[in-house]
């Protein structure tokens, strides 16, 4: 288990959760709620100074992939989310995670404690950042890489042309890495900056 702080993002089209972990690696806990800001990405800006701010090891950013594990237009979102954040912070890793049934699980959470679906809304994306984060954790401390480490070559598919299928597509489970190439797993897999 590498020592250091993540920060997690939970990208939605209205908000964006975020969730930081402390030094050790062992708890995951909500930071804030930030408003998405498609135009000026004054979002990514807040990202990336407070993973400076909390000297981050690395952003964990949840990939939104369909249940039988491709990746449809939400997960094209998440990408170019994280090329965006690594564009912005480009000393910090971002890594991708799966982050299936993370909000679901939140809203569960949430609903458990007895908090009614209004008080909620603005803690959710929080709430699944913090899930998110704290699956990554236990997946490192169990000796698994939590998802990929997106690198410097773009991260977003092909669009498609007229008459073709979908551009070629990472297996489940795997992220692009460039155009027509996917990023495999390898010792660097968990290997961070810090």
């Amino acid at each position: 288990m590498r020592p250091g702080v993540r920060l997690a993002v939970d990208v939605g089209s209205v908000r964006v959760g975020l969730a930081a972990c402390d030094p050790a690696g062992v708890i995951a806990s909500p930071v804030r709620t930030l408003v998405r800001d498609a135009e000026h990405d004054a979002d990514v800006a807040e990202i990336a100074a407070e993973a400076r701010a909390r000297a981050a090891i690395e952003v964990v950013l949840g990939l939104p992939l369909s249940m039988d594990g491709t990746q449809g237009p939400a997960a094209s979102r998440a990408l170019d989310y994280a090329d965006r954040i690594r564009r912005s912070l480009p000393e910090v890793p971002v890594r991708l995670v799966d982050e299936r049934l993370t909000t679901v699980d939140a809203h569960r959470a949430l609903h458990e404690a007895g908090r009614k679906e209004k008080q909620y809304r603005a803690v959710v994306d929080q709430a699944a950042a913090v899930v998110l984060l704290q699956s990554a954790l236990d997946a490192e401390r169990a000796g698994h890489a939590p998802g990929r480490v997106v690198d410097g070559a773009k991260v977003r598919r092909k669009p498609r042309r007229r008459g073709q299928g979908e551009a070629q597509q990472a297996p489940a489970g795997q992220v692009p890495a460039g155009p027509g190439q996917v990023r495999s797993s390898g010792p660097d897999a968990t290997e961070g900056r810090g």
